[in-house]
Order: structure tokens, then sequence, then C-alpha cells
């Protein structure tokens, strides 16, 4: 059976249990345990022949044997039982739960993931398949699982300038369902970047991904979609730890850190006092290698990501853009920042390219080094692609061609040799520009929101763009203008 065939079968799958009120991510879910158990099951038989760890009772042959209630009964006895298993079995099946009321249904998805032999099929292939099914389910806004899910476009665009190289690691702490491992896989894996010997593939399979997901459910598919793409193994321990990653310095100091920390602007954590009313109190972290102590969440990554990185350590991390002119502690960060790593190039976003609504966002790329007396930043590279750029999720999405330009500008061979397009006589509509570091610390509260283009729109009235696209430019300024608000009011009530 072809790709094609095998995703259209998945997806008529998937539209026949929605008329039962199973949406895309339940139905993610339940396929991902199918899926597991289907291929654990063809690494059981030769020429594998490996025990992974299933108890006979609850193998997939064991559940094909079942149908009707029976069926049910021991599905839903299955997922408690297998979340109780260590490694990477137990993190697939942590918190389980049978979403799929009609056994009849089940049997006939059990039945379809068992005409596949999944383990014969490309990775790229298997890969597809999946990712289509995130993409798919992060375009459902009810569900929320668009705040999981970073365009790929921006992932590969990130990747591609980072150029990762191979037998070193790369860290997520926040990694939804592993975007960047997965791009940073495939640049790693692709012949035109490198050759990789025996060696080198051994240590992108076990010993180079590393990341932390607090939300169960979205873990799983992380790790699901790693073990699809060929990293990681089905009865090794699992490369996602379930912890949070800002309560502890990180065990291991890393090479690459490629991260899109979660939006929401401050930690807190849910409790019942005495009355039984829920109550939310600030999370603040006082953690010793933090430069400021801060319950702005974004500003504690930041923060976390620079710590975990060894002394010639990389980073591209996605920020939104109070964590370039919040005062403060965001004041406190950006100067440290300057000093203390080599703070090179800000990518400043566009509108409308992430599913959680009212985001407006930047990529900062930082290398790290050794303490010094002076600072290490000497210029900062900003390219604009936010002024009178128009991006729409469905009808016109941010494309990779979309960003070539800034990669040649950001010239990842070489970042001594970088020009500016920009000129205050020859070129004012230059997209790339740099600022050195005296300049930057005489801005207002150290500020590194800087636009210098004129907004088209503003000027000229034949230029307005489409108007769908500006009535969802302005819902977009609209949601983050209330966004900020309700951090104010927030911060207020208590």
């Amino acid at each position: 059976m072809n790709t094609s065939t095998i995703i259209s079968r998945v997806w008529s799958f998937c539209t026949t249990l929605r008329d039962d009120g199973v949406g895309y991510g339940d139905y993610l879910e339940q396929l991902t345990y199918l899926i597991f158990l289907k291929m654990a099951d063809e690494y059981a038989k030769p020429p594998y022949s490996r025990d992974v760890g299933i108890p006979e009772k609850y193998n997939w042959q064991a559940l094909k044997r079942k149908k009707g209630a029976e069926l049910e009964v021991l599905y839903v006895e299955l997922l408690r039982e297998l979340g109780q298993e260590k490694g990477m079995l137990g993190q697939i099946f942590t918190k389980a739960q049978n979403k799929i009321q009609d056994p009849a249904k089940l049997y006939r998805l059990i039945d379809m993931i068992d005409s596949t032999q999944w383990l014969m099929m490309g990775a790229d292939v298997k890969g597809d398949i999946y990712e289509g099914l995130l993409e798919k389910n992060a375009e459902d806004t009810k569900s929320g699982a668009g705040q999981y899910f970073t365009p790929r476009s921006l992932i590969r665009a990130m990747v591609e300038c980072v150029r990762p190289e191979p037998g070193k690691t790369i860290a997520d702490p926040s990694c939804g369902t592993g975007g960047f491992f997965l791009r940073a896989y495939d640049f790693l894996t692709n012949p035109d970047n490198y050759q990789l010997d025996k060696e080198q593939k051994h240590l992108l399979k076990h010993h180079t991904f590393y990341g932390n997901e607090i939300v169960a459910n979205t873990r799983r598919l992380c790790l699901m979609n790693m073990f699809l793409h060929n990293i990681g193994e089905i009865d090794g321990e699992s490369l996602i730890s379930p912890n949070d990653a800002l309560i502890a310095p990180n065990p291991v100091s890393v090479d690459y850190v490629l991260a899109n920390p979660p939006f929401g602007k401050k930690s807190s954590m849910s409790f019942t006092n005495e009355e039984g009313e829920q109550e939310t109190n600030e999370l603040t972290y006082n953690r010793q290698d933090f430069w400021a102590t801060t319950s702005n969440k974004q500003l504690n990554f930041v923060q976390h990501i620079r710590s975990m990185l060894k002394t010639s350590g990389k980073a591209a991390v996605v920020v939104p853009d109070n964590v370039l002119f919040e005062g403060g502690a965001g004041e406190t960060i950006r100067k440290k920042l300057l000093d203390n790593t080599v703070l090179h190039t800000i990518l400043r976003l566009p509108t409308g390219i992430f599913y959680a609504n009212g985001v407006k966002a930047n990529v900062l790329f930082f290398d790290n080094r050794p303490a010094s007396p002076e600072p290490w930043t000497k210029d900062v590279w900003f390219y604009d692609y936010r002024t009178n750029v128009h991006h729409t999720l469905k009808k016109k999405p941010m494309r990779f061609d979309d960003l070539k330009d800034f990669i040649e500008c950001y010239n990842p061979q070489n970042l001594g040799e970088r020009t500016e397009t920009w000129h205050p006589e020859n070129n004012p509509g230059g997209r790339w520009r740099k600022y050195n570091y005296e300049e930057l610390m005489a801005r207002d509260k150290t500020s590194l929101d800087i636009f210098w283009l004129k907004d088209k729109s503003l000027s000229d009235l034949d230029n307005l763009p489409e108007p769908d696209d500006l009535a969802e430019e302005i819902i977009e300024n609209l949601e983050a203008g209330l966004n900020s608000f309700r951090e104010v009011l927030a911060g207020i009530s208590r």
C-alpha cells in the first residue's frame, strides 16, 4: 500500500470518528497507542525477535483476537497497565484513556493499522503521516493544541541558520511535539550536509536529543513522532523528561538549544484554598544560576536556555515582544545577554503565522561564551520580517521560501561576513540592519524592540492588503492587546 493510500485511509477514519465526538487530538492519541503496539508486535517477530517488554496478555495479537465488549474491556485494562511500565513504553501510555466508545469502530481501527507493515515503511513516510496528523490537530483551535505547534517553515529556517553538527547534543526545554528535533535530524541526515559514519548514526539515534514536556498527552505525541522518525528505541529510555525544565538547572550542558517556549507570560500554580476555592500563585524560580528573579515565564526560559549551553553552545529561541522591551528583570536579562553571550541576530516575525492568536514574536540567536570582563556582543543584526508583511494561516501561510532572504543575509557559513541591506539614502527599505553594542545600551531600558521601516499601509492607500487580510491583522493586534491587558489585570488582582 502506498503512502498516499495510507494517509487517506487514516484521514477518512478520523472523519468517521468525528461524528462520534472524537476530535483530532483524541484520534491522534488512540492512533499512537495502537501503532506503537503494532510496531512492538512486528519487532517481536523475525528477523528482529526482540522482547520489548509488553506482557503477552496486552500485546497486539491479544487485542486482535477480541471483539465487542470484550475488546473494550481489554483495551481499557491494557492502557492502564502499560502506563505503569518503565522507560519509553510507560511514557507513551502515561494517563492513557480509551476515547473510542464504539467497540466496532475500535475493531475497524485495529484492523486498518494491522493491514500495514509499519517497520517496512521508511522513516520519512511514517513521519510524514504523523506530522500531517499533528498539523491537522494544531489547526483545531478549540483544543488549544496549536500552542504546541511551531510553524514548520520557521523551524526549518532556524535549523538552517544554526547548522547543527554531528556528534553534538541538541536540547529543547519545552519541546511540544518535537518539531525542532525532527528538523535537526533531517538536517543532520541530509547527505548534502554530512556523510554520517556508523558511530555518528548511533549517537544521533540515542544520545543527541534531550527535551522536557510537562503535558502528558503532548509528551506522548512527541515520543511517538521521534520514534516514527527513527529516533530512540521502542524498548529504550525516554528521551523526553516530564519535569518542569525551569525548576532546576539542566543535568547536562548541551551544544545547541532550539526552542519555542510557551506563550503564557506568567508562571503560576493552581491550588485549593481553605474556603475550597481555586487560587493561583505566581511561580518565581529562585535559581542561583539565574540573572534575575521573575514570574515572567519567557524571561525565565531565556535565562534557563543560556544556563543549559556549554561555553561554546549556540541557541535559537522564539520569544514574544515583551522579552525585547519589558523593564525590571527584562532589562537586567537583556544587558546580561549582551555582555555574557554573543547576541548576534534578531529575526522579527510577522503576525498570522502561529495557531495561537495575538502572538507577536521574534527569534533570538545567541552564542554562549566563557566569563569575560569585556562584553561579548559587538553588533546585533536585525531582520524585520514584520513591517508590510501579511500572512494568514489558511490563505497565505508563511512558507520556507519566504525566509530564504533572511537566511541569505544571516550567512550561516560565515557570520563574520554580513552586509547590511539597509542604507539611509540608497535603501531605506532594507530589512537587514545592524546596531552596535553602545547604541543598544544607550536605549531606554536597553530595549531591543526596534523598527525602522515605514508602514506602507499608513502612507499609501493604494497599497493596502486585501480586506480579509486586513481584518485578520486587526484581530491579531486586538488579541495581542487583550492578552497584555489580561496580564496587567492578573497582576493588579493579585
